[in-house]
């Protein structure tokens, strides 16, 4: 049986090595997130692919804070964030850097996520949405394309930090 690893055994570059390091040209927005814990879960996982940066807007919360870092566990200090008090501005503000804005939502004509295919050269932003409301239609209305994750179950959606990890590998592994 293998052995599993012990936490020294696993070599990791260091917070100053990952801010230097190569990005995943992909930018993650979340859209007035209300839980700190789903908020930490998304940086830390933004740190374990190497995301470009993490928008925070609206109503989500930003660091420092104790809860956001019970789950980020410090990657709220390697990876690099903004926030915006308007999900708005961090719209036009990614239009502005000529990022593709994808809205990870159920919508009309939405893509869904296996069908999905990045553009070479192309950077991407990807928006989840508060845990009740989604992403704001406002928000829709702007994007390039609404991407859908299939779902097969009899609930309509995922906990926001699931969908975030679920999006950011699948991307990931298209962007590199």
């Amino acid at each position: 049986m293998p052995r599993k690893l012990k936490t020294i055994e696993i070599e990791r570059i260091s917070v100053e090595e990952f801010q230097q390091a190569e990005k995943t040209p992909l930018v993650v927005v979340l859209d007035n997130v209300r839980s700190m814990y789903n908020i930490g879960s998304v940086f830390r996982t933004a740190d374990a692919f190497r995301i470009e940066e993490v928008l925070l807007c609206g109503i989500t919360a930003t660091p420092p804070s104790n809860e956001i870092h019970k789950t980020a566990l410090g990657a709220e200090e390697s990876v690099t964030w903004k926030y915006f008090n308007d999900t708005m501005d961090a719209v036009n503000y990614l239009k502005e850097n000529g990022y593709t804005l994808c809205a990870i939502e159920q919508c009309e004509g939405s893509v869904m996520l296996n069908d999905f295919r990045k553009e070479n050269g192309k950077k991407y932003a990807v928006f989840m949405g508060n845990e009740v409301k989604g992403v704001q239609q406002s928000v829709i209305d702007k994007c390039d394309v609404c991407i859908e994750i299939p779902q097969y179950g009899t609930k309509h959606s995922m906990n926001v930090s699931v969908t975030a990890g679920i999006i950011m590998w699948e991307m990931s592994k298209q962007l590199y």
